[in-house]
C-alpha cells in the first residue's frame, strides 16, 4: 500500500433540523459578520433561508448578502463578491448552496487577499489567508463540502480549472438531507453520477489499497442503489441520507487514500465541455466521459479494470460492466454520448484544443492530441 497523508478538518453537523444551528457555529467561532453567498433563489422555496437568518439573527451575526452563483461557476461572479466582503469587512463566508456556491465561496474567502483570485488557479499566486468558511449544503454531489477544493471557470477564455489548499476547508458544514426532497430527480443524478465520478478517478490507481478500494466500491453500489429508491420516491429520507454521505465521502480524502492522487483525465474533459458550453451539467458531463474513457484506456490496460468489472460492476468482462453502466444512466434519463448533451461534432476540434491549453491530462494514459480526438468520438 501506497504512503499517504491524510487530512480533514472540517466538522459536520448532520440530520434533520441542523440548519438551525449555524448561527451559533459562527458565535462560537467569534465571528461578528458574514457574507451569505447563494445561487439562483431556491433556498427562499425550500425554507432554508428563513432557517439561516432566523438562526443569525437569534446569535446576534450580522451578514450581507451576495445571490446569484450560476451552476458552473465563474470567477467574473467571484470577484463581484470578493469586492463585496472587502467593502463590508466581513469575519467569515457562509455560502449556502450546492458545490457551485461553495466554489465560489472558498474563492471568494481567498481572494480578498489575493491580487486577482484567478492568479491563484494558474499558480500565479499562493494561497496564504483565508476568512474562515461555513457551508450550508442544499444538493450532494461534489463533495466541496468537506474537502479544500473550488471549481471556477474563466468565460472569457473558456478555462475551467481548479485550486486546492488546506486554508479552503470548511470549518463547519451543515448537511440536512430532507432539505434535498425538493430537487427534481435530474438533479439528483447529477450528483450522484459527480459523486461516482469521483470515486472512478481514484480506484483504478494501486490494487494494493484494498481497504480503501473496498471503502470504494460500497459507496458506488449505495450510491447507485438510493438513486434508484429516490427515483421511485423523492420523499425517501433514507435514501436521501444514505447518497448525501456517500457523495461527501466521495471526495473528502477517504475514497483516495493510498491510490496515488488519483487520474482526474475525466474531469479535465468534462471540464473542457461545460467550459465551451455552461449549459452542460457537470455530473452528466461525467456520466458521458467516463464510460468512453473506460472503454478507450482498458483496451490497452484490460487488467487495470477486473476488480472494478467483477467486485463494483458485478460483471464478467468489462464490456458487459459498461452495458450495465449505460443503461443505468438510460434508466436515470442522464445522457450516454455528446449528442445528447447538445455537442456538435464540428465542436469536438475546439474542445481537443482547449483540453490542449490544460497541460498533461491524465496519470494511467497521458491523452496526447491523437488520444483526446479518439475518446471524444467514442464518447459521441
Amino acid at each position: 500500500m501506497e504512503s499517504f497523508s491524510f487530512y480533514n478538518p472540517t466538522r459536520v453537523l448532520f440530520g434533520k433540523g441542523q440548519i438551525g444551528k449555524i448561527g451559533k457555529e459562527l458565535k462560537k467561532a467569534d465571528i461578528k459578520s458574514c457574507l451569505m453567498i447563494a445561487g439562483g433563489g431556491s433556498i427562499r422555496k425550500n425554507g432554508v433561508y428563513d432557517q439561516v437568518c432566523e438562526s443569525l439573527k437569534a446569535n446576534k451575526i450580522e451578514w450581507i448578502e451576495s445571490w446569484g452563483v450560476q451552476p458552473n461557476p465563474t470567477v467574473e461572479k467571484v470577484r463581484e463578491m470578493i469586492a463585496l466582503a472587502k467593502e463590508s469587512s466581513v469575519d467569515a463566508i457562509l455560502a449556502v448552496g450546492g458545490g457551485s456556491v461553495i466554489d465560489s465561496g472558498k474563492a471568494t474567502a481567498a481572494g480578498i487577499f489575493l491580487n486577482d483570485i484567478w492568479n491563484a488557479y494558474v499558480d500565479k499566486e499562493k494561497i496564504i489567508r483565508a476568512l474562515p468558511i461555513f457551508t450550508i449544503l442544499t444538493i450532494s454531489g461534489t463533495g466541496s463540502e468537506m474537502n479544500g477544493n473550488s471549481v471556477l471557470t474563466l468565460s472569457s477564455e473558456k478555462k475551467k480549472w481548479s485550486i486546492s489548499s488546506k486554508l479552503l476547508y470548511p470549518k463547519v458544514s451543515i448537511i440536512d438531507p430532507s432539505i434535498q426532497a425538493t430537487l427534481s430527480f435530474q438533479q439528483t443524478v447529477n450528483g450522484a453520477i459527480d459523486a461516482i465520478s469521483h470515486i472512478l478517478e481514484y480506484i483504478f490507481m494501486n490494487e494494493t489499497a484494498v481497504v480503501t478500494r473496498n471503502i470504494d466500491a460500497g459507496l458506488i453500489k449505495t450510491i447507485v442503489k438510493m438513486t434508484d429508491r429516490l427515483q421511485q420516491d423523492a420523499n425517501d429520507y433514507t435514501a436521501r441520507a444514505n447518497l448525501a454521505w456517500s457523495a461527501t465521502l466521495a471526495l473528502n480524502g477517504i475514497s483516495g487514500v493510498g491510490l496515488q492522487g488519483g487520474d482526474w483525465a475525466c474531469h479535465s474533459i468534462e471540464h473542457a465541455l461545460s467550459a465551451i458550453d455552461p449549459k452542460i451539467a457537470h455530473g452528466e458531463g461525467l456520466g458521458v466521459i467516463f464510460p468512453a474513457w473506460i472503454e478507450y484506456v482498458s483496451e490497452r490496460e484490460p487488467n487495470r479494470f477486473s476488480w472494478w468489472v467483477k467486485e463494483v460492476s458485478e460483471e464478467d468482462s468489462v464490456a458487459r460492466a459498461l452495458r450495465k453502466c449505460r443503461e443505468t444512466l438510460k434508466r436515470w434519463g442522464s445522457a450516454t454520448n455528446l449528442r445528447e448533451l447538445g455537442i456538435r461534432e464540428s465542436q469536438l476540434p475546439e474542445i481537443r484544443d482547449l483540453l490542449l491549453t490544460y497541460g498533461p491530462i491524465g496519470e494511467i494514459v497521458r491523452f496526447r492530441a491523437e488520444d483526446i480526438e479518439a475518446l471524444l468520438m467514442l464518447a459521441y
